[in-house]
């Protein structure tokens, strides 16, 4: 079958796409960056397509040629930074699914969640729950499968706080109580049950919960997670739910993350279903999450993940910090006589000792913003790493005898390169 896949470069639909090629399938993965999925599947076509922009269904067209079926998996949590949430769930698919009428392309996988439930009060929710009432509309053959938490042998997201929270040494604080209902589903039994949907057309026109077989609490996962860690039982520290909040409406400001607001309503609201139509309709029986686990069982990898979890922002905003406040201490506060010193050793000249001085606290300053704001960091850290080298070599050069100097001024320096490296090695969720 030949199928157009969408979200392929994700957490859910990455996994899909190497179950699809299993069966085997022909596979055209439209995705925003294609040549890092090619990297990665070079068996596959990819084409460029950016849902924030494709709402024509003219946008489509040329996508559809010679394709039997379409699966959406593309998802985000909440619009910012370039991200439209209405575009990305509903607008963009919904011109996807006309063209897909106007081309006589009849079948269509949707995946949405169980948790897109107006009532949930988010974005998310509204945008999700519109997209299936939209599809529904459609004279096509399509199916919408509504997940619980999707869990698997990678981790992204809301599976990835979990895991973070679960590692902490000593204790796992938990959102309010810790009594959120999950119904959580491993990816590979959720990826089995799209590729039975999509070659039976017993399933068309139908709505799916695939959802596992064990309803578990929030604190239930993070112990089965510590566990899977092979991590001693931590005590369980209830955090109140305006304190959860208002850290989620600092993640807000901070950028993309899942300490987000919508991800804590979305929590809050539930994610549990009832297994047994969708056990009775499929045959598929998704196994418990302790099972699922153990039979992958955590390596230094999971455990180095889960721990650097919290510390990837921290390291950023301290380093961040660190460029800003040098910046502004050169701008506004330093002493300019041993700057000038060290200017006129390093052979510049008088007239240009004020504009190097201004120029080098902006450069640092401007640094810091960057690094604080940036989506991608690896141009910033690439160039924090060449500015901090320079002002190594230069110094050395001028005033060897600062690295002797007692507070360790310029010996600190190849450790602020050091972290810059650490930061810009896990600085990608893939």
């Amino acid at each position: 079958m030949r199928i157009l896949l969408l979200g392929a470069n994700g957490f859910i639909g990455s996994h899909v796409l190497g179950r699809l090629l299993s069966d085997p399938h022909q596979i055209r993965a439209a995705v925003r960056d294609p040549a890092r999925l090619e990297r990665r599947f070079p068996d596959i076509q990819a084409v460029r397509a950016d849902l924030n922009r494709m709402l024509r269904s003219e946008d489509w067209r040329p996508l559809l040629e010679g394709v039997d079926a379409v699966i959406n998996c593309a998802g985000a949590l909440q619009s910012g930074r370039g991200q439209n949430l209405r575009a990305v769930h509903l607008d963009a698919p919904l011109a996807l699914y006309h063209a897909c009428v106007e081309a006589k392309v009849r079948r269509v996988l949707h995946l949405s969640a169980i948790s897109a439930d107006p009532e949930a009060g988010t974005e998310y929710a509204r945008t999700k729950h519109a997209a299936e009432q939209a599809l529904k509309a459609l004279d096509l053959n399509w199916t919408i499968l509504r997940p619980s938490l999707v869990y698997g042998d990678r981790s992204y997201g809301g599976t990835s706080l979990l895991r973070a929270l679960a590692a902490l040494p000593g204790f796992t604080p938990l959102p309010g109580r810790g009594d959120q209902p999950f119904q959580p589903i491993h990816l590979d039994d959720l990826s089995e049950t799209v590729s039975l949907v999509l070659r039976d057309s017993r399933f068309a026109r139908t709505v799916l919960e695939p959802v596992g077989p064990q309803r578990l609490t929030t604190a239930e996962i993070a112990q089965t997670l510590r566990a899977w860690f092979g991590l001693p039982p931590a005590r369980l520290v209830p955090v109140p739910l305006p304190l959860v909040r208002a850290a989620a409406r600092l993640g807000d400001r901070l950028g993309p993350g899942p300490l987000r607001t919508t991800a804590v309503e979305q929590l809050l609201h539930g994610n549990a279903g009832d297994p047994a139509p969708f056990v009775a309709a499929t045959g598929i029986r998704p196994r418990r999450m302790a099972d699922a686990l153990r039979g992958r069982p955590a390596g230094a990898q999971d455990l180095w993940h889960a721990r650097l979890f919290f510390l990837r922002p921290l390291l950023r905003f301290g380093l961040a910090l660190f460029w800003i406040w040098t910046g502004l201490a050169a701008l506004f506060w330093m002493p300019r006589a041993g700057g000038d010193a060290l200017f006129r050793a390093a052979g510049i000249p008088e007239g240009l000792l004020a504009p190097a001085w201004i120029a080098g606290g902006s450069i640092d300053l401007g640094l810091g913003l960057w690094l604080l704001l940036a989506r991608k960091l690896a141009r910033a850290g690439a160039l924090m790493l060449a500015v901090t080298g320079a002002y190594l070599a230069v110094l050395t050069a001028a005033a060897p005898a600062l690295w002797l100097e007692p507070l360790g001024g310029l010996a600190k320096t190849p450790i602020v390169m050091l972290a810059t490296l650490a930061l810009l090695a896990i600085a990608e969720d893939r």
